[in-house]
């Protein structure tokens, strides 16, 4: 490959999967912080770029019922607010950037552009909003007491969601509107920071984001979701989005985004599409092969049935084993990307989507073998699809300390990473230094002032 790529870790905002396996013990110390502060400062020693944290308010559930196998065996279950982590991470870093989670279904604009605007200051410019809908969303309804939006309402919600915040950042203050001029008293130039107004079809408002300008100005925007509206919405905002498919499914589901973020005018590498792998990595070939078949085994029909409900309201486990998933199933305002990847004319039966499920969960199949043997793998993927980098998924015993110890060092020997960070900001880290801002072409920037 001619470019560097880019390297961002993946981990839940909750308890590892692994944490009723023998010697996993203090996997279930996520509520301590220095297990996340450890987990950055793990991160940025390896040369990662971006630490990503999932987050949900969602739980799997089942005709308006919470699944109890996911409470008994923790499937999707307990998680602690990613948000509150971040100054902890960031306060142990000082390269690595920090991206969260937040539904544009359950948060409002005012909150989360306060929030994202903090966290830029706290983090000197290494955060990144990763963009969604929501996941679980079933579970999710049920807690706010609120009906199940349908799918593509949820799109169009999270579309004018982010127009707002945009506006909220963009919009209210110039880029020198603060002073803090004491020898005047001028705290800010009232002239130059504005009131945004917006009238959208969920959300309306008038007023001032009171924060001043971050590094960023706006937060590196991520996005999650391969259904046709995910692709749109990450085609018109997102400046990188998480995939995770086989490789055709994922050369389609790129080139579509670029397609669409030209037509946007943005260009085709506005957008950096990264790939959700793991690395099933060991001394030998054989070795990982039985690492992984172990894990596989480990995980039960019922754990992937749970598992699968979680992300698309779905209840394999009461279909035809022999048959594919039938069309009014198929149909879930809970999740389409989880669904859509198992639809088609060679749709793989029921039975094959609950193997697939407890061998790989939401990813493709793993990167396996060696670490010369994995990332040869890994390279190939990223040639054959047209990515840009990897999204890179705990490993078997929940930790990412193999990728760090065996994988990191092949790809830098091969010069597919930076060997140093580059420039200050996340923006920068993903797009080259001195990029800090929101690019003109991006519809954010039509909101800016002066």
């Amino acid at each position: 490959m001619s470019q560097k790529i880019t390297i961002g870790m993946f981990q839940t905002g909750g308890v590892r999967p692994t944490w009723k396996m023998a010697g996993r013990e203090t996997d279930a110390n996520f509520t301590d912080l220095d297990y996340w502060t450890d987990l950055a400062k793990k991160c940025e020693a390896a040369g990662a770029d971006f630490l990503f944290l999932a987050d949900s308010y969602g739980y799997p559930t089942l005709n308006g019922s919470i699944i109890p196998t996911s409470i008994e065996r923790n499937v999707q279950f307990s998680t602690v607010d990613a948000q509150m982590l971040m100054s902890a991470m960031a306060s142990v870093t000082t390269s690595l950037g920090l991206v969260t989670t937040i539904s544009t279904t359950v948060e409002k604009p005012p909150i989360v552009t306060r929030q994202y605007r903090t966290l830029d200051h706290l983090t000197k410019g290494r955060i990144g909003w990763n963009i969604v809908t929501g996941s679980g969303q079933a579970g999710s309804a049920l807690l706010f007491g609120e009906p199940l939006m349908p799918h593509d309402d949820r799109y169009a919600k999270a579309d004018d969601h982010v127009e707002l915040s945009l506006k909220y950042w963009e919009g209210c203050w110039e880029s020198d509107a603060f002073k803090h001029d004491g020898a005047t008293g001028t705290w800010a130039d009232p002239t130059k920071v504005h009131e945004i107004e917006h009238d959208g079809p969920y959300f309306s408002a008038k007023g001032v984001l009171v924060t001043p300008p971050s590094p960023q100005v706006t937060p590196t925007l991520f996005q999650a979701g391969a259904s046709a509206p995910g692709r749109a919405l990450a085609a018109k905002y997102a400046e990188a989005v998480f995939l995770a498919a086989e490789s055709q499914a994922l050369a389609d589901q790129i080139s579509d985004i670029k397609r669409l973020a030209e037509e946007n005018g943005r260009g085709r590498d506005a957008v950096k599409c990264l790939i959700a792998g793991t690395f099933r990595v060991a001394d030998t070939h054989e070795q990982a092969v039985a690492d992984h078949q172990a894990v596989t085994e480990s995980v039960t029909l019922e754990h992937a049935a749970t598992l699968y409900a979680y992300f698309t309201g779905i209840d394999l486990l009461s279909l035809d084993f022999d048959k594919p998933i039938p069309e009014s199933a198929a149909n879930s305002d809970n999740g389409r990307t989880n669904v859509e990847r198992f639809l088609g004319p060679n749709a793989p039966t029921v039975r094959e989507i609950l193997t697939e499920f407890r061998a790989n969960g939401v990813m493709g199949k793993p990167f396996l073998g060696t670490a010369e043997e994995a990332v040869d793998q890994a390279v190939a993927l990223l040639e054959e699809t047209g990515a840009d980098g990897l999204l890179v998924q705990p490993e078997s015993d929940g930790s990412h300390d193999v990728f760090f110890e065996k994988v990191m060092p092949e790809l830098r020997k091969r010069g597919l990473i930076k060997d140093a960070p580059t420039g200050t900001t996340l923006r920068e880290q993903l797009f080259g230094e001195g990029k800090k801002l929101l690019p003109d072409a991006h519809p954010g920037a039509r909101f800016r002032r002066g």
